[in-house]
């Protein structure tokens, strides 16, 4: 045993230092295959011996799934604000003020201002314990879990020290783009700019969100240290950067106020070249002891200011506005502008979000108007300029059928995305395949997104049916394709015709569908043409089936295209009938059950399908509509709120002799 401990001990320290090296500083010593096969290891060890599971393990940086909220905490050191200045005579009378309370020499570190979240993360005996949003400065919220999820964030310091530090947690320009982009293809609000997004990252209450989102963090304070004593900020910094902790590279100590002047302008011209976003450089004193003798006021230091940088704008033309289909069918306008060079690159289109943007802001065809890039990334108009219109600008009016495909828009109450509803569009035909194909859809084994894409490319399937004319030479015919791997994927398709209806109805990708309701619609129609012809008073009667799911199912099934393409499934011989009835037994049929913690021998999915077999329901949440919560090993929230709700709790022996019975 004690061999194991020292084994799981040596691959915690192995990985850790290095996660250091390639996420602190950017000089990786092993691959990316290698680093997961001593993560996969560990993994296994720590589940076969969860007693020798240390806190500062890797596999701990994503937490319980969910939280109910995050508690208070009370900073032992307020997190103060700084006192922004906009320009250099201001950076001048800041200097003054310093010069004059001072009377003797001093430096100033002149330092880049993130755009992001402060937060402060504190460590007993050099390991991570506790990480908390800065709040109002003297009360902050516990997101610990949330930051055990950055990967530049250590786990446990070169040192065994107690330390608290303030950092910035910052999106990378680069995943703010790929965040917004995914964010749009699926008809939701776009983030403004990337601190937006990482404040809305750090507070999810599912830290596997969190770790979706790819932060990062520069740390830049020490708070309180026991033991360790330093003398100018310059030298706590080099401290911070050796103990494992990551800072930026890029400050400079200014020995008097011009070199301040120079500090800032160098980096307002490298700000665009950032892979993140800065608003700002900030001046701080770096003499510890003359920052005690400067003193602070109520809400910030006196010995630190910082200088905004204005927003770069520019005017230009509206030339066209243009509306776009994303993946998910959402029509997203924007505007073809005159080009303009602004923020270090040419533009010459900026999004306009949606109509009800359009609207508050009176965008027109022919208008003048001043653009910026919103976090120094996505050109946005800021505003229009009304005194230079001539009267022959043209009022935009959105489309009520889809530029792509001809099919009905449609815009659900309380959205202001509007959608195309056609399953056969050609800008969602790419993500309609590959929901279709997927496993709890028809389960097409070996149809993945990368295999779906070549096949578009390559012009073999231009629609969901079309994935059932499939022959084995044109799969031949593809890069990466043998005579076993063609064979497999036939019979991947061919074995999908016999699937239960539920399955197909899933597959569908009719909006509000998802696989519970599918699952109950199969058990009530019992063919796909029994729905079809449904009624929205037959609809709405079905328990779990409201107002907003019926008019999506008589929406999507009015659509000629619609018809068309499911009258070509058919064709296809894929079944459209239910094939499995639900057995009834009495301790389970009517009952709610929520699955938390990982069974013994089920999976998530096969312990649902056996409840649901035997009629009854499973949850995503505990609530008293719940009648059982199954329990397994590392069982999270969800069982607290069993608890302390009084829901029964059983194990997987139990819950299978339920159904037995």
């Amino acid at each position: 045993m004690e061999d194991i401990q020292q084994k799981i001990h040596q691959l915690v320290e192995a990985l850790n230092e290095h996660s250091r090296k390639y996420y602190v500083e950017d000089n990786p010593s092993i691959t990316d295959y290698e680093y997961d096969m001593l993560y996969r290891q560990l993994e296994e060890l720590e589940k076969e011996h969860p007693e020798y599971k240390l806190p500062y393990s890797p596999t701990q940086r994503v937490g319980d799934t969910t939280a109910s909220g995050f508690e208070k905490v009370e900073h032992d050191v307020p997190m103060q604000s700084l006192n922004d200045v906009f320009s250099f005579e201001e950076v001048a009378a800041f200097d003054s003020r310093i010069a004059n309370a001072l009377n003797t020499s001093y430096a100033y570190v002149a330092e880049l201002k993130i755009d992001g979240l402060s937060v402060s993360l504190e460590y007993e005996n050099g390991v991570f314990v506790r990480g908390s949003t800065r709040g109002d400065g003297l009360i902050g919220e516990d997101i610990t879990q949330n930051l055990k999820t950055i990967n530049s964030i250590p786990m446990k310091l070169k040192q065994p020290i107690r330390i608290e530090v303030r950092g910035e947690v910052f999106m990378p320009k680069a995943e703010f783009l790929r965040l917004n982009k995914e964010r749009e293809e699926n008809g939701e609000n776009l983030f403004a700019n990337p601190r937006n997004a990482a404040a809305g990252s750090l507070r999810q209450l599912d830290s596997r969100i969190t770790a979706q989102r790819k932060l990062d963090i520069f740390v830049f304070n020490i708070q309180k240290i026991e033991g360790v004593s330093l003398k100018r900020r310059s030298e706590s910094l080099k401290f911070l950067a050796d103990i494992g902790f990551k800072v930026n590279p890029l400050s400079k100590v200014c020995h008097n106020i011009h070199e301040a002047f120079d500090a800032i302008e160098s980096f307002g011209k490298i700000r665009t070249q950032l892979s993140y976003d800065i608003d700002g450089a900030v001046l701080k004193v770096d003499d510890l002891k003359q920052r005690e003798e400067l003193g602070t006021t109520v809400k910030a230091p006196k010995w630190a200011a910082a200088y905004k940088f204005p927003p770069e704008q520019q005017e230009t033309i509206v030339e066209d506005i243009v509306v776009q289909v994303g993946r998910t069918g959402v029509l997203t306008p924007a505007a073809n502008l005159k080009p303009v060079y602004i923020a270090g690159s040419k533009v010459s289109r900026a999004t306009l979000h949606n109509y009800d943007y359009i609207l508050q802001k009176d965008i027109r065809v022919g208008d003048h108007v001043y653009i910026q890039k919103a976090g120094d990334i996505i050109p946005e108009v800021v505003r229009v300029i009304t005194e230079k219109r001539t009267g022959e600008e043209k009022v935009f009016v959105m489309p009520d059928r889809c530029p792509a495909c001809g099919g009905k828009v449609v815009q659900e109450p309380g959205e202001v995305a509007l959608r195309c509803t056609g399953i056969e569009c050609p800008a969602q035909l790419a993500r309609n395949i590959i929901h279709f194909a997927s496993r709890d859809a028809m389960d097409i084994e070996g149809m993945g997104p990368a295999i779906v894409e070549q096949l578009l490319k390559a012009k073999k399937i231009s629609s969901i049916a079309d994935i059932y004319q499939l022959q084995k030479q044109d799969l031949l015919d593809l890069e990466g394709f043998a005579e076993l791997s063609s064979n497999n994927l036939i019979a991947a398709i061919e074995n999908s015709k016999h699937n239960d209806l539920y399955k197909l109805l899933f597959g569908l990708g009719i909006r509000h569908i998802g696989l519970k309701a599918s699952k109950i619609l199969a058990l009530r129609f019992k063919t796909l043409d029994n729905l079809a012809k449904a009624s929205k008073e037959d609809l709405i009667a079905i328990d779990d089936v409201g107002e907003t799911m019926a008019d999506s199912l008589i929406m999507f099934f009015s659509q000629q295209q619609n018809q068309h393409e499911i009258e070509c499934l058919q064709s296809a011989g894929v079944n459209m009938s239910l094939l499995t009835e639900v057995a009834q037994n009495a301790n389970i049929t009517g009952k709610t059950f929520v699955l938390t913690g990982t069974l013994p021998t089920l999976s998530r999915n096969e312990a649902t399908a056996m409840i649901e077999a035997n009629g009854g329901k499973v949850s995503s949440s505990v609530s008293k509509k719940t009648d059982y919560v199954v329990v397994g090993e590392d069982a999270g929230s969800k069982l607290k709120k069993a608890q302390e709700l009084g829901i029964s709790l059983i194990t997987e022996a139990e819950l299978r002799s339920l159904l037995q019975n």
